[in-house]
């Protein structure tokens, strides 16, 4: 532990000009104290530390002094990929390892680059939880990230369906995470890697532990590619119901906006019309005639509902109760 702690002092200092006791020991997570024992250790082993005395003092290497400790660790290289994600890196427990990646980057760097990495974090920022959302790190998290970056297989328990039904045993080849607004899902081959691909979601297990040994990895799976599928197919699956609407042009151009996307992009492209008025009529699937109705309300007279009976009732009696609710003799 002192070792890789004297380590990134050195690659500290290297990175910057000079730094203050407080500084390094904020950056080191220790005392001022230890930061001076520390300091006092490099400079018996070789390495030369100044220590500045006094309000403005601090530590800094002399003499153009350059360690060649700079090579990346295969764990610092693939958590650097990672970098732009710092909740998620925290998430998974791989904040150290990106930390140490990129002292090691900025140290490599000339002096007049070195800044680069705050400049570009002062600028750009990638937030991935949706809007109206508390989410919470699965606590199993940085296990499963264990397995999946050692290529270890991993031994879990997992809740199905809503999370309140029997659990199952599972062995499990993870081959990849994937954060999707604010949740974490595992991407993995059932039966110790010898089934098919499937998504687990991470707050759905109750216990993950990985095991001694690894998979065999199959180098065509390509993670972006499969959940995208996946997503696809997701979304499909729960649109088992159909509205038929009848847009303004107003309407048609906000559909797409108010419920799934891809669905209502391809009942555009199939729709009939437009009429005299411009309007088109378009079987639209959605998941349910109640979420239909939620979704459907916000384009408000801009979409008229034709069918199922029962829905277009619903909008009728939805309609009835907001003109009695913003009627003209209302008080």
């Amino acid at each position: 532990m002192r070792a890789a702690r004297l380590i990134k002092m050195v690659l500290l200092l290297q990175s910057r000009p000079s730094m203050t006791g407080a500084e390094l020991a904020r950056e080191l997570e220790v005392s001022e104290r230890t930061v001076a024992r520390d300091a006092l250790a490099l400079s018996e082993a070789g390495v030369p530390v100044y220590a500045d005395r006094g309000r403005a003092g601090g530590y800094r290497l002399i003499g153009g002094y350059r360690t060649r400790l700079t090579g990346l660790a295969r764990s610092e290289a693939e958590a650097l990929f990672l970098s732009g994600l710092p909740g998620a890196l925290r998430e998974m427990g791989l904040q150290d390892a990106a930390s140490a990646a990129r002292l090691k980057v900025s140290a490599a760097l000339l002096p007049s680059l070195r800044d680069a990495s705050a400049s570009a974090a002062r600028r750009f920022h990638l937030d991935a939880p949706g809007w109206y959302q508390e989410p919470a790190t699965p606590e199993l998290l940085p296990a499963v990230a264990e397995a999946v970056w050692d290529d270890r297989l991993l031994r879990a328990r997992y809740r199905r369906g809503d999370g309140y039904g029997a659990e199952a045993e599972r062995e499990l080849a993870p081959y990849g995470l994937v954060l999707k607004a604010g949740v974490w899902y595992l991407c993995a081959r059932a039966e110790g890697g010898a089934g098919s691909f499937r998504v687990y979601r991470i707050d759905r297990f109750s216990s993950a532990e990985p095991a001694e040994e690894r998979f065999e990895r199959d180098e065509e799976f390509d993670l972006p590619d499969f959940w995208a599928e996946r997503a696809a197919q997701f979304a499909r699956s729960i649109l088992r119901a159909e509205a038929v609407l009848r847009l303004t042009p107003a309407g048609a151009r906000r559909l797409p906006y108010a419920t799934d996307r891809a669905a209502a992009e391809e009942a555009l492209a199939a729709a009939d019309g437009p009429d005299e008025h411009g309007r088109v009529t378009v079987a639209l699937p959605v998941e349910s005639l109640e979420v239909a109705l939620g979704q459907l309300l916000s384009l408000g007279p801009e979409a008229e509902v034709l069918g199922p009976p029962e829905l277009r009732e619903r909008f009728a009696a939805a309609a009835r109760g907001m003109a009695a609710l913003y009627g003209t003799g209302r008080p």
